[in-house]
């Protein structure tokens, strides 16, 4: 267990707050021990939206199991996050990081015209009033490619501009992994400027060891075993595996809206 683990897992919660504009109960907390503090978010279960494509009561787990296979990846793109009690019962709490403002302002634009510019990437039209279109982009950007990756293995269905964090230190991170896993295709994203292109070498050797990982009695499966349904690991596993076997970037599969509303 790391140092910010154990601090999330053991400390004491205060809560200070809660976050108006999240669907879900969203509490911003304090959590101290032995003299180390942090602030953290808590999502009780019991402040869980119910979902009609997904279990009640378990997109806490979700949000654990999308850390776990994060680090897993070695890439480190979601921040740590533990399940545990807390004032308001069993929840999910993770590290708060701090990226102030309009975090996604530097790596989402709409811009006019139909091409994307130098260093980004095209997504789709959209409509931004008056009978207005404008092209949305997002920055092509290796740490938005490799979140591009987790949240295809993952099957992250709601990856919104608001869900990216920029932090000072240069690193990015990805939150709100709540609707994820799911055994259906349910990828909807802002990330797809990659999509049909051939992954990188180094997406191609995360993925090995990922599919390595998630072998039977392996650690990383055994404990997304204890968050997940059997089906759900197994499409995990399958979905590492095509990516492996296709070696690009999934396209959006027609099924489903491939973007998520709203989409910031």
């Amino acid at each position: 267990m790391t140092p910010i683990e154990e601090l999330l897992t053991r400390g004491e919660l205060t809560v200070r707050g809660r976050i108006a504009e999240a669907s879900n109960a969203v509490l911003l907390c304090t959590v101290a021990h032995e003299g180390r503090s942090a602030e953290c978010v808590y999502k009780p279960v019991k402040g869980e939206r119910p979902l009609w494509d997904f279990p009640d009561g378990n997109l806490a787990r979700r949000e654990r199991a999308a850390y776990l296979v994060s680090e897993a990846t070695g890439w480190g793109l979601v921040p740590t996050t533990v399940l545990r009690d807390g004032p308001y019962g069993e929840g999910m709490v993770q590290h708060w990081i701090d990226a102030g403002e309009a975090p996604e302002a530097e790596l989402l634009a709409l811009v006019e015209g139909e091409e994307a510019g130098e260093g980004w990437k095209p997504v789709a039209f959209a409509e931004v009033g008056e009978g207005r279109t404008a092209l949305l982009v997002h920055a092509d950007d290796p740490r938005l490619r490799r979140l591009a990756v987790l949240d295809a293995v993952i099957n992250n269905g709601d990856r919104k501009g608001g869900h990216l964090l920029p932090a000072p230190d240069g690193r990015l991170y990805g939150i709100d992994h709540g609707v994820t896993f799911h055994s259906q295709d349910k990828l909807r994203t802002l990330l797809w400027g990659w999509a049909g292109e051939p992954l990188t070498d180094e997406a191609r050797t995360v993925l090995t060891s990922l599919e390595a990982q998630l072998a039977a009695d392996a650690p990383l499966a055994t404990r997304l075993a204890e968050l997940i349904t059997e089906a759900e690991l197994a499409a995990v596993r399958g979905r590492v595996a095509l990516l492996l076997s296709s070696g690009t970037h999934p396209k959006p599969s027609g099924q489903w809206p491939s973007i998520p509303w709203p989409p910031v």
